[in-house]
Formats: C-alpha cells, sequence, structure tokens
C-alpha cells in the first residue's frame, strides 16, 4: 500500500501543493500536518510509522518533509528499510537500500542540512545587521501609520468599530490594540 505524508512548519502555510503531489503518486492514504519539523516527535508522521507494514511504499515530496538533518533522516530511513518498507521521494525518486542508495540519501540528507543551516546563519546576520538602525522593530512592519491610527481612535470618540473601519479600512482588532498600546504607554 502507498502511505503519503504531508507536512509544514507554520500554520500559515499551505499543504494544497503536497496533497496535490501526492494524490497524483495515488497514495491510497495521506497523513497531513502542520507541525514544525525541528521535532522528531510528530503526530501524524508518528500515526503513519505505526501504520506501515512490510511492501508498504512511503511517499513525501521532499527529503526534509522526513527529516531536518541528516543524522535522523538516516534513522528514519534505515528504520524504514530494515522494516521492509519502500520510500519514495518525489523529487528525487525511490531511494534504495542499497550501498549507492544510501550513500546518495546521505549526501541528499547533509545538503538539505547544509541548506538550512546557511539560511538560519543569512537570517540572524541579517538580524544582527538590522538591530544595529535606529528604526529596527522586529516583526512583520504595521500596516497603518501612526497617523492613521490616531485619526481612526478620534473618530471612535463619535462612531462605532464597524463605521470607523469602513471609512479608514483598519480593522476592528487593530483599533483595539492599538488603544491599549497608547493606554499603556500613558500609565
Amino acid at each position: 500500500m502507498k502511505y503519503g505524508y504531508a507536512r509544514v512548519s507554520t500554520l500559515a502555510q499551505d499543504l494544497e501543493v503536497q496533497i496535490q503531489a501526492l494524490q497524483a503518486e495515488v497514495c491510497e492514504v495521506i497523513y497531513k500536518e502542520k507541525f514544525t519539523g525541528t521535532k522528531t516527535d510528530r503526530p501524524e508522521f508518528n500515526k503513519v510509522l505505526e501504520v506501515l507494514q512490510e511492501g508498504d511504499t512511503l511517499v513525501v515530496t521532499k527529503l526534509d518533509r522526513l527529516a531536518r538533518n541528516t543524522k535522523e533522516g538516516i534513522e528514519v530511513i534505515e528504520n524504514l528499510f530494515n522494516r521492509g518498507i519502500k520510500v519514495h521521494v518525489l523529487n528525487v525518486g525511490l531511494l534504495e537500500n542499497t550501498t549507492m542508495g544510501r550513500f546518495f540519501l546521505t549526501t541528499l540528507l547533509a545538503v538539505a542540512e547544509m541548506e538550512r543551516n546557511l539560511i538560519v546563519e543569512r537570517t540572524q546576520e541579517g538580524k544582527v545587521l538590522a538591530k544595529q538602525r535606529d528604526d529596527f522593530k522586529e516583526g512583520r512592519p504595521r500596516k497603518h501609520s501612526k497617523q492613521q491610527v490616531l485619526h481612526a481612535l478620534e473618530l471612535l470618540k463619535t462612531h462605532t468599530y464597524k463605521e470607523v473601519e469602513a471609512m479608514t479600512g483598519i480593522k476592528k482588532r487593530t483599533l483595539i490594540n492599538r488603544k491599549n498600546e497608547l493606554e499603556a504607554k500613558h500609565l
């Protein structure tokens, strides 16, 4: 039997592309989750590992869906090989339990881990540089300027949140948050 496993790291990411690829590969059952790959104890991944039996195939779109580092990846895949389970990585092909197959797997996992580490390093370097600027603020930039928010808060004195949102385009939740921030600064 063919089992698919799809994973994204955050709730904001979308699983649809992976699911479509696994469906095109005719996976009979697809396990999917939004869970960080840095943790080895992933609920849906554990479920698929439990149901896999000798002769089954586990299908993933990319190797990094199974593991985030070389050591973990080798352990997971060797465990599957030892149980007589095939591993098919769509952007690589069917992984084989041979000397060359294991070499190929180790190389791919090492490259994937290196790429991830480089991304993390570059992100950290960028943050260090950004924090040196006086105007640095952690997180996503605000959609509305301080002036726009102050204007909207002034309108709240004579209008409802719904009316102010219609006039300014600033959502009620944002107005409440900014109002609370201003009140906290004046305490």
